[in-house]
C-alpha cells in the first residue's frame, strides 16, 4: 500500500525533511515543467531514487533522476525543443539524458533488470508501472517517488521509515535484490560510508552469503563503486563492512590480509586496525571541500607490504623491513587490476613508497641534502606526504606521539626555510640541456641526459651553484667520464 508524506509526522522526521520535496518543486520549476510536458504527451513522469532521498536529507544536487512509462524514442520527442541538450549514452538501459538551466536530468523508462547468473551485464526489460519499477530498485530509501506535476508521494516499501532510522534495507528480499545486481552489495557498504547509514542485519547476512557473486561484475563497476565508498564521509564504516562480509577479498584481498600481521609497536590490535585509524586520520587532515581519493587510497594501502615482509627476531620483536617497497609494488599491481588511471596509480604508489622516509629524521641524521631529496622525490605530492606521514602516527603513547608531531613540525619548518632560499619545489640542475650541449659541444643524446642527472645530484647534495661553479663541475665530470 502506498504511503503519503502526511504520515511523516509519526516517523520522527523534521519539518525541514517533511517539506523537502515541496521545496524541491519550488526551487526546481523545471521538474514541474517537464512533468506537464509528459502529461500532455500522455505519459507519466516521476522523480525517483537518489533525488527523492537527497531532497529529504536536505542535500539535493544539480542532478535529477526520473522514471516514466515512455520509451526512449518517446522521451526524446517530449524533450525536443525544451531541453538545451540531450544524450543517449544510457539508451540501451532505457535512459535518456538532458540538460536545462544548469540541471542534469536522467529520464529512464520503467524497467525490470536481472542478471542471468552467468553474464556480467544486466538484461533490460521495460516495465509498465511505477510500483514494479520501485521494487527493482536497490534499497528502500531509493524506492520512493514524487509524481509530476501533481506532487503525489509514493513510498510502497517504507523508505521514509528507513530514512528516518538511517537504515539500509532492500524493497524485496536482499537475495532477490543482490541476485538482480550483485554490485548492490558493494553499494550497501558505500551508503554506510557515504550517508553514515546502518545496514540491516538481513542485508549484511545476504552480503556475506552471496559475496562470491560479486565476481560476476565488471572490474570497472567495482572500481567506481569502491572509489565512491572510499571518498565517503565515513569510509572506515564501509571498509569494515567489506571485510566483515567477505566482499573485500573478492577485489581487494590485501585489506583483510592485514589482519594477519601484528603491529611491531604492540600498540594496536593488528595492522588492519592501525590502517583503518590511518585512513580516519587522513580524512581528518585532508582539508578542502572534496575528498582526496589519492591521499585516502595511499593511507589504505601504505602497510599492505607488511604481511609479506613480517619477520620475528631473536628477541621476539616483529619487524617489517622494506615493507614500503614491497607495498608500493603490490599497490601498483592491485590498482592496475582495478584499472585505475595511470596518473592516479602513480601518485598513490609514490606516497606508499615514501611514507616511511621521515622516520629517520628525529634521530638528527638528516642533512640539508636529505631534506632536498625528500622534497624532490615527493614533488607535487609533498602536501599529501605531509598528511600521510602525520596520519601514520597512531601510537597511544602520548609522549611519543607528541615527539613525532614535534619532529615533523621541525621538518616542515626546515623545508620552508630551505624552500625560501632555494625554491625546492622546482629542483633542477643549474645548467639546462641547451647549456650542456653548448659547453660540451655534443648533440642531443644519452650524454646530455647523463650530464643533466649528474648536475641534479650535485644540486641536491650541495644546493644551488652559480654559473661558473656549475660549468666547472660539468667540465670536471665530462673529463672524468671521457666525454671531452
Amino acid at each position: 500500500m502506498s504511503k503519503t508524506s502526511n504520515a511523516a509526522d509519526r516517523r520522527g522526521l523534521t519539518d525541514a525533511q517533511r517539506n523537502a520535496v515541496a521545496e524541491l518543486m519550488r526551487v526546481s520549476p523545471i521538474a514541474d515543467e517537464l512533468g506537464r510536458r509528459f502529461t500532455k504527451a500522455g505519459y507519466e513522469l516521476h522523480l525517483v531514487g537518489g533525488s527523492v532521498r537527497d531532497a529529504l536529507l536536505g542535500r539535493l544536487g544539480d542532478d535529477l533522476d526520473f522514471t516514466t512509462d515512455a520509451h526512449p524514442d518517446d522521451i526524446l520527442r517530449v524533450l525536443k525543443g525544451w531541453a538545451e541538450s540531450t544524450w543517449e549514452t544510457g539508451r540501451e538501459f532505457g535512459t535518456i539524458g538532458a540538460q536545462r538551466h544548469g540541471m542534469r536530468l536522467e529520464i529512464t523508462t520503467f524497467r525490470s533488470e536481472a542478471y542471468d547468473g552467468v553474464t556480467r551485464n544486466p538484461v533490460v526489460r521495460f516495465g509498465d508501472n511505477l510500483l514494479d519499477d520501485l521494487r527493482r530498485r536497490d534499497f528502500t530509501v531509493n524506492a520512493m517517488a514524487v509524481s509530476l506535476p501533481d506532487h503525489r508521494f509514493t513510498d510502497p516499501y517504507g523508505g521514509l521509515d528507513d530514512l528516518a532510522a538511517r537504515r539500509i534495507r532492500t524493497p524485496g528480499t536482499p537475495q532477490e535484490s543482490f541476485g538482480d545486481d550483485p554490485l548492490r552489495m558493494l553499494r550497501a557498504a558505500r551508503f554506510a560510508a557515504q550517508l553514515r547509514f546502518t545496514v540491516d542485519p538481513d542485508v549484511v547476512a545476504a552480503m556475506t552469503s552471496m559475496a562470491a557473486d560479486l565476481d560476476r561484475i565488471t572490474v570497472e563497476r567495482i572500481r567506481d563503486e569502491f572509489t565512491k565508498l572510499l571518498s565517503g564521509a565515513d569510509p572506515v564504516a564501509g571498509l569494515r563492512l567489506l571485510v566483515d562480509t567477505g566482499l573485500a577479498v573478492r577485489f581487494l584481498p590485501e585489506l583483510p590480509g592485514l589482519k594477519l600481521a601484528i603491529d611491531e609497536h604492540a600498540q594496536h590490535k593488528d595492522v588492519y586496525e592501525h590502517t583503518l585509524t590511518v585512513v580516519s586520520n587522513a580524512v581528518r587532515l585532508e582539508g578542502g571541500a572534496e575528498a582526496d581519493f589519492v591521499l585516502r587510497m595511499a593511507a589504505l594501502m601504505h602497510d599492505i607490504g607488511k604481511p609479506a615482509t613480517k619477520a620475528v627476531g631473536p628477541d621476539n620483536r616483529v619487524s617489517f623491513h622494506h615493507h614500503e617497497v614491497v607495498g608500493a609494488r603490490m599497490t601498483k599491481l592491485r590498482m592496475k587490476e582495478l584499472r585505475y588511471p595511470k596518473d592516479v596509480t602513480s601518485d598513490v604508489v609514490k606516497l606508499v613508497a615514501l611514507h616511511l622516509r621521515f622516520y629517520g629524521y628525529g634521530r638528527g641524521e638528516w642533512t640539508d641534502s636529505a631534506v632536498r631529496r625528500y622534497v624532490a622525490d615527493a614533488g607535487d605530492l609533498l602536501p599529501r606526504l605531509h598528511k600521510l606521514t602525520r596520519s601514520d602516527c597512531t601510537t597511544r603513547n602520548r609522549r611519543k606521539a607528541a615527539q613525532l608531531a614535534s619532529d615533523y613540525d621541525t621538518l616542515e619548518a626546515r623545508i620552508a626555510q630551505i624552500q625560501a632560499d632555494e625554491d625546492l619545489a622546482r629542483v633542477r640542475p643549474d645548467l639546462d640541456g641547451n647549456a650542456i650541449m653548448e659547453l660540451l659541444g655534443v648533440p642531443p643524446g644519452p650524454i646530455v641526459g647523463r650530464a643533466w642527472r649528474h648536475l641534479k645530484e650535485i644540486r641536491l647534495e650541495h644546493g644551488p651553484l652559480d654559473r661558473d661553479e656549475a660549468e666547472a663541475e660539468l667540465l670536471r665530470w665530462a673529463r672524468d667520464e671521457g666525454v671531452i
